[in-house]
């Protein structure tokens, strides 16, 4: 009796495990992150300032007084912050401001390119800044004529830095902050 069981057994567990192997165990692939950020529209931004300007439609501006702005981007979780000054026979202050501005982040940041910007034709001249690394904010610029007018932009996140993490949406960002320095004009 104990052989007929025994094999009873053996035939089951064979049948078991032949039955449940019908598919072969393969890994998983990696998963990458898709992020699908909409295609920008820009429009001009002008209000009863010095400047004017062309913005993202999928970031909202806000209106802090004094000239100065927000552009939300609530999707991205993320707020770029634009500061006016006028120049008041103190350039070399604002300019100092806004390159220590920059700078502060070098604690945390990989590196930090500089690129200057040149508009002859609109009399703009500033530096984009572009932060790699976990820094608070991987662009900043500012913009000047350099006898009237001084604009200093930066884009910080809602979140711990992470590089990685922030990558895409900073580089959706940058590109606005190129397109808000490349359209800016100043008023008279």
């Amino acid at each position: 009796m104990s052989k007929k069981i025994l094999s009873l057994c053996f035939i089951i567990a064979l049948t078991a495990s032949v039955i449940g192997c019908k598919k072969d165990v393969l890994p998983k692939p990696k998963a990458y992150l898709s992020l699908n950020y909409p295609e920008p529209k820009y429009l001009t931004f002008d209000k009863n300032c010095g400047y004017t300007f062309d913005y993202n439609t999928v970031g909202k501006v806000i209106d802090q007084g004094n000239c100065n702005f927000h552009i939300e981007y609530p999707k991205l979780k993320a707020t770029v912050y634009l500061t006016y000054k006028p120049v008041q026979n103190n350039i070399d202050k604002l300019l100092r401001d806004a390159q220590k501005l920059t700078y502060e982040h070098v604690i945390k940041a990989d590196g930090i390119v500089e690129q200057p910007y040149v508009n002859k034709e609109q009399k703009t001249y500033g530096m984009f800044y572009e932060v790699g690394g976990n820094a608070a904010s991987q662009s900043q610029f500012y913009l000047t004529d350099s006898t009237k007018h001084f604009l200093v932009g930066s884009v910080y996140f809602y979140a711990k830095p992470n590089f990685d993490s922030v990558l895409p949406a900073a580089h959706y960002i940058k590109n606005d902050l190129r397109m808000l320095m490349e359209s800016l004009k100043w008023k008279k």
